[in-house]
């Protein structure tokens, strides 16, 4: 869109507001409202902010922002109307100078695409985003809003909110392919259509807002921690990734391969085997992220690809003939509180680090892994088990470092391990009712 066709929309719509919508390291969505006279002055000139108190943005010394909307990102918000009608543009981050700051998330993604674009390369996503819907009613907080089953047919309230959530996102332009509820109670995904990358983890982050906004609607909670109950499983961002040129011909395409992948997709897929262990840092960013890996239904544990097993790292979906175009590889490690501009940058140069290199591809691993020979198994190497072992495996890949950028990468640990340190310092529940009174 154009700043004149924003502003009649503006102006037809009825908006009074506009939301200026970015992201800081961690994930987390930051906002600034300004009433809908002073937006054509934020197109002209961007908005300057304070960066100093958000997270891993800048010391005091060097606080000044500018936030520049991205005009294709326009969307008015469903969930508020009357005088209270607001829009949100989605911003990157400049200095005063002008330049992009190095410090924002999706300037590194950008930078990402870039150096795909000048390998001849277009990279195109879709997520499976998983979240438990939750009661709110007082003690009753934590209390699954259903008790259905993986894609069971029900009439329950969680279908009716599912498709008022899936309207919302329709009227965002945040196309949706499908929705179904998940083996845990409570638990629903939704999944998103291909894109280019940029566009999906702009929806990601766009979607994270209107389902929380649509649950808190209905009294409810829309949580997307990775694993929320020890005894059901954890929710995932399984992501479809793949390569395509600039007429949109998919490059991962082969169907005189045996699993229908090209030179270039198997290059692609090693890149994202070989660093798989540091991506995790930013893929399952979180303490809890590995209460899911590794321990919960389906999540991965081994470095593996494979076409039919589930619990391998990267799956190749089966592709109709006919149909090759939608060729693609699936990663299974990625949780839905990672930041989405972060979690595609290191996917994407992991993958672009593949081709690069050459990277030969082990054999797939189909069998399931948990009946296979334990000696056999060791030659197998594993995703991390804690945040801290993945931010060990991130501090010695100069590769996923660079995707990330040295401002980004140092701030990120540094956040992440402080993140770890306070979790290593708890004394849970668990410890004292089994020790307290034994020794």
């Amino acid at each position: 869109m154009t700043k004149d066709e924003i502003l009649a929309a503006i102006d037809q719509k009825q908006i009074r507001f506009v939301d200026l919508w970015f992201s800081d390291i961690v994930g987390m969505v930051k906002s600034v409202t300004v009433p809908y006279d002073e937006v054509a002055g934020v197109f002209d000139h961007g908005l300057h902010f304070d960066g100093s108190s958000i997270d891993g943005f800048a010391r005091v010394a060097e606080s000044d922002m500018v936030l520049i909307p991205d005009l294709n990102t326009f969307t008015i918000l469903p969930w508020d109307t009357g005088d209270e009608k607001t829009a949100c543009l989605i911003c990157s981050i400049y200095t005063p100078q002008g330049e992009p700051f190095i410090g924002d998330p999706r300037h590194a993604l950008v930078l990402a695409l870039k150096q795909a674009e000048e390998m001849g390369f277009i990279f195109k996503t879709g997520m499976e985003l998983e979240f438990f819907l939750l009661r709110t009613d007082g003690q009753h907080r934590n209390a699954a809003l259903d008790e259905a089953g993986y894609f069971d047919m029900t009439t329950d309230s969680a279908r009716s909110i599912r498709r008022k959530m899936i309207n919302v996102l329709e009227a965002m332009d945040i196309h949706v392919d499908s929705t179904h509820s998940e083996i845990g109670h409570g638990q629903h995904e939704i999944d998103f259509r291909y894109a280019k990358a940029l566009m999906s983890a702009d929806q990601v982050m766009m979607a994270r807002v209107a389902l929380k906004s649509v649950a808190q609607q209905h009294n409810l909670l829309c949580s997307f921690m990775p694993r929320p109950f020890n005894d059901l499983p954890g929710s995932g961002m399984h992501t479809h990734q793949s390569l395509h040129k600039s007429d949109d011909e998919n490059i991962f395409a082969d169907s005189n391969h045996e699993y229908g992948l090209s030179e270039t997709a198997r290059y692609f897929l090693a890149g994202q085997l070989c660093h798989a262990r540091a991506m995790c840092a930013v893929l399952s960013p979180l303490v809890n992220s590995y209460k899911r890996l590794g321990t919960s239904f389906e999540a991965p544990v081994y470095v593996t690809w494979a076409h039919i097993n589930r619990s391998a790292l990267i799956r190749v979906p089966s592709v109709s003939p006919g149909r090759e175009a939608h060729t693609r590889l699936e990663l299974r490690c990625p949780d839905p509180s990672s930041n989405p501009y972060l979690a595609m940058a290191v996917m994407l140069q992991a993958g672009l680090d593949g081709i690069r290199q050459q990277m030969p591809l082990p054999e797939p691993l189909e069998e399931t892994l948990l009946m296979r020979n334990r000696s056999r198994l060791r030659q197998v190497e594993m995703l991390p088990t804690s945040l801290g072992e993945a931010l060990d495996a991130l501090s010695q890949d100069d590769v996923i470092l660079g995707a990330l950028g040295p401002y980004i990468s140092d701030r990120y640990l540094a956040a992440k391990r402080q993140e770890f340190d306070e979790y290593n310092r708890q004394v849970t529940p668990w410890e004292v009712e089994r020790y307290l009174t034994r020794y």
